[in-house]
């Protein structure tokens, strides 16, 4: 029996759900998943399973949460290595990565996260969404600068929860291939070797084509 249930939706489209599911797995945690088919709106089967009626929502151990870096803390809990270790490392890696969750919105509307699409190159690339994107670079050349010149995440060798809030981002820049320079097509082909993101990826391209939208299959 599981210590709990993790409610994620569509792995396809579902950067949020995502960002939950890779700390999770990250550190271990036992819990069953319940993935929900997203319905590009209001989801009834989402709001019957999550007090907040979004995904992620985690349930382990009596613990309820419903937001995703709160689920990130949460797992950090368990593995420190969510975080860097040395503390102005852990700091930047803490802003940016709330940066991340409130912020890039015109990036996000223009962009739509979808895992399934290979010939989305050059759409979306709008006034403020290039913006967002030129924020987003900045974002990752000071944090390797400083902090990731050991590996090829962000703060180094380890991938943090700082990565797990970019890692939808790059998803999107490897969908809609807007133009980057080379440190952050660097940094996209490592998130998306990462063993976890690539697993992520592989559940997302079993899933039925009815879950698929019609609105983010049909971008021009």
């Amino acid at each position: 029996m599981s210590d709990g249930r993790l409610v994620i939706g569509s792995r396809r489209y579902s950067s949020w759900s995502m960002r939950g599911w890779l700390p999770v797995a990250a550190a271990g945690l036992d819990v069953s998943e319940i993935v929900i088919p997203l319905q590009g709106g209001n989801t009834e089967g989402v709001k019957a399973q999550s007090p907040s009626g979004l995904v992620p929502y985690l349930e382990h151990n009596g613990a309820r949460i419903w937001e995703s870096l709160a689920i990130i803390e949460y797992c950090a809990e368990f593995d420190q290595t969510l975080w860097p270790k040395k503390r102005r490392a852990r700091a930047l890696a803490r802003a940016i990565a709330a940066e991340m969750h409130a912020g890039f919105r015109a990036l996000r509307q223009a962009m739509p996260m979808n895992l399934g699409r290979d010939d989305y190159a050059g759409l979306g690339q709008t006034e403020f969404a290039l913006e967002d994107i030129a924020r987003i670079e900045h974002v990752w050349a000071e944090a390797k600068a400083e902090f990731g010149q050991a590996g090829p995440y962000l703060f180094g060798e380890r991938f943090t929860g700082a990565d797990i809030m970019f890692a939808p981002i790059v998803a999107r820049f490897l969908t809609y291939q807007p133009p980057l320079k080379t440190l952050s097509q660097d940094y996209c082909q490592a998130v998306r070797q990462h063993p976890l993101v690539d697993a992520w990826y592989k559940a997302a391209a079993e899933e039925p084509d009815e879950w698929k939208i019609e609105k983010y299959e049909t971008l021009r």
